[in-house]
């Protein structure tokens, strides 16, 4: 299940890929899983991430590194992960501005990628069973049912950040699944994604200049240990649940693919692009709830959103129709 030597151009694509699922594992609402699924990677990225096991562990302590890089499937992970760092720093920035600026457009086009990805798995699926039916169903209402979910309470218990950690990894491993939109959920997702990340990057800014008066502050000492108890879960939850999907894909392949694009359909709602800001009263101070509705296609903005849904769709749909020709090859 591990990849083949790739050629130039292949690994310049999965860089690619890498971003994309960056980007996307940034936005609550959207999955990272769902990119590797779509652009035909998911499998291998399962794979490789249940490679870091005992024998990994063992190469490792042994310092036999070039054993350990091809045990782990190290050439596909380093270039999936140098995108993913790459879009941390580039294109989740570009992001940000183009949300702010043009919200629905970029919702548009993550519901037209969205859409292509259940579509296409739908059609490179064999012929449903009554069994994967009703797991698609299930699916579907699991995603409703989380994407409808209220945030709660910011919450710095550290036992409590390192079960965020670990369900914030799912993002990246379950399509249709959001773990930045699940640590929303949690109420944790400024402590977690924007308080300890900024507290992290000014402090390798102080450590670059060679400045230790942070270590002085107790708030950044504080958020920086949260941090890393969220890195350390995250990491748990990685080995921990990449094994049992592992498992599920080797043994149940069919249903958990119908499963999973039940929860992508579900979480449809998360993306859609026609939404908008609802209070309770003129106390309630919570920006993250909204209110979704039916958009009036006499208005030309809306009809550039709908374009933008069509583009993503087509380039989900051009970049399957490469890879099966790339696979040919």
């Amino acid at each position: 299940m591990l990849s083949k030597k790739r050629t130039f151009f292949q690994k310049i694509l999965l860089i690619c890929k890498g971003i994309g699922m960056g980007v996307a594992n940034k936005i609550p609402g959207v999955s990272g899983g769902i990119v590797a699924l779509a652009a035909g990677f998911y499998e291998e990225l399962i794979f490789s991430f249940s490679k870091f096991n005992k024998t990994a562990f063992s190469l490792l302590l042994k310092r036999e590194f070039r054993a350990f890089y091809q045990h782990v499937n190290g050439s596909f992970l380093s270039l999936l992960f140098l995108g993913v760092i790459i879009s941390f720093f580039s294109a989740s920035l570009i992001l940000d501005q183009l949300i702010q600026h043009y919200p629905k457009y970029v919702w548009g086009m993550f519901f037209g990628f969205i859409l292509a990805s259940v579509f296409l798995i739908w059609m490179q699926s064999k012929r449903y069973t009554y069994q994967e039916y009703i797991l698609t169903l299930l699916g579907i209402i699991a995603g409703l049912l989380v994407s409808f979910l209220s945030p709660g309470q910011e919450n710095d218990n550290l036992f409590f950040v390192f079960f965020c950690g670990m369900i914030s990894i799912s993002g990246m491993i379950l399509p249709g699944l959001s773990g930045s939109f699940l640590i929303l959920i949690l109420g944790n997702y400024t402590l977690l994604l924007v308080d300890s990340v900024n507290a992290l990057y000014f402090t390798l800014v102080d450590l670059a200049s060679l400045n230790f008066n942070f270590t002085d502050n107790p708030n950044r000492m504080e958020l920086l240990g949260v941090i890393l108890i969220f890195a350390l879960g995250s990491l748990t939850g990685l080995l921990v649940l990449s094994k049992v999907l592992r498992w599920l894909l080797l043994n149940h392949k069919e249903k958990i693919i119908a499963t999973l694009v039940g929860f992508i359909l579900g979480s449809l709602s998360a993306s859609w692009p026609w939404k908008r800001v609802v209070k309770k009263n003129n106390y309630d101070l919570n920006p993250d709830r909204h209110e979704l509705f039916w958009p009036k296609f006499d208005q030309s903005e809306n009809i550039y959103v709908i374009l933008f849904i069509f583009l993503g769709f087509g380039i989900v749909t051009l970049l399957e129709i490469y890879g099966k020709k790339s696979t040919k090859n």
